[in-house]
């Protein structure tokens, strides 16, 4: 996957912009508030459809403009693609794929994309949320039909939600609740069996990864933890497990207004050397388990796709170490993986030229 161009008219503090970007490692350098964020922005909006800053489009579009542009020009497994979003202020936005235009549900999988951001070092601190959306994010890109069953089972649980509170206001019947209990059901063991064979894999990637960062001195284990499943229950036949969970818990969510049981109060736990890195972890070994999980990330989505996806690297480097800056430049070396670097210092980076270097300046962007 490589991105050749990207071109911005009227997005964020660009009026307007065409940069070529080399096939290896790009470096935009520059103090903060310059505009690198918004690039690497660009390039993640392109592959998910929405930004990792944002829920708004309208705040995409340069001030006082009504209309902004975003284009992509990019090659997957050697065909070459043009990806291009047209933003309104007043109405939705336009996304068009080699010229036609395609629902936001059709984009995922086409440019894939790997983001490792500082607020991705809080992944192992954060709420499970967090690492639902990891999890989601990464299988929806090797598999864009997981990401169309993850929109039905959304779909599903707002309407089962919606049908809970019209019980409990005694304006629907409780067995009303039934149809939509084996509609979630479906969905649910679809979702949670597609989320344990990645992560099957991506404990093998990321403990390969950690062990390499750490020296083999420590080992990281990720594993999937399925809400209200007692410890040591087996769950081979997980459709029944949930239509069983959801009858015995329909008063209490009648109750709450909500579906108490599903995927969507699953979470990922990560332990090192049988440590709970949440709970137990220092803060180094929380940063080397990140680093390790965004490295085997890279590797899921190769073994999934064939190639591997575009790195975009924010801001990150000032929050990783000498050495752990050094592991991952070496790795996105050795794989010659196209990467996008923004940072504020040059000096994060090794005396040997490394790839190519782009000055960021109040919206211009210059090639050294």
């Amino acid at each position: 996957m490589i991105v050749h161009s990207l071109s911005l008219k009227n997005y964020r503090n660009y009026a307007a912009l065409d940069l070529q970007l080399s096939p290896n490692i790009n470096i935009l350098l520059g103090a903060n508030a310059q505009g690198k964020t918004n690039l690497i922005e660009a390039i993640y909006y392109a592959s998910f459809g929405h930004s990792h800053r944002t829920r708004t489009d309208a705040e995409l579009i340069l001030w006082e403009e009504r209309e902004g542009t975003l284009r992509i020009d990019f090659e997957r497994m050697g065909v070459p693609n043009v990806l291009e979003f047209l933003f309104h202020r007043e109405k939705r936005r336009n996304i068009l794929f080699n010229g036609h235009p395609i629902r936001p549900r059709e984009l995922i999988g086409n440019l894939n994309t790997v983001l490792f951001s500082p607020e991705d070092l809080l992944l192992v601190k954060g709420a499970p949320a967090g690492r639902r959306r990891f999890l989601d994010g990464e299988i929806s890109q090797a598999s864009p039909s997981y990401y169309q069953e993850l929109l039905r089972y959304n779909k599903i649980l707002v309407q089962r939600n919606t049908l809970l509170k019209r019980v409990r206001e005694h304006k629907a019947r409780l067995e009303m609740l039934e149809p939509w209990d084996i509609q979630l059901a479906e969905s649910a063991e679809k979702i949670t069996s597609k989320r344990l064979e990645a992560i099957k894999k991506l404990n093998m990637l990321a403990n390969l990864m950690h062990r390499r960062i750490s020296g083999n001195r420590e080992n990281l284990s990720v594993s999937y933890e399925i809400h209200g499943q007692k410890s040591g229950e087996m769950t081979n036949d997980l459709k029944t497990w949930y239509n069983k969970k959801m009858e015995e818990s329909r008063e209490q969510d009648v109750f709450r207004g909500s579906t108490g049981i599903g995927p969507h109060h699953d979470d990922v736990i990560l332990e090192v050397n049988g440590i709970n890195l949440r709970s137990f972890g220092s803060q180094g070994q929380q940063r080397t388990g990140i680093l390790a999980l965004k490295l085997a990330e890279l590797e899921f989505l190769r073994s999934g796709t064939g190639e591997y996806p575009v790195l975009l690297l924010d801001d990150v480097m000032s929050e990783l170490d000498a050495a752990r800056r050094n592991q991952l430049l070496d790795f996105i070396r050795r794989e010659r993986i196209q990467t996008l670097v923004a940072a504020t210092e040059e000096a994060y980076f090794p005396q040997e030229s490394i790839g190519t270097c782009y000055d960021v300046r109040e919206g211009t962007v210059s090639k050294r």
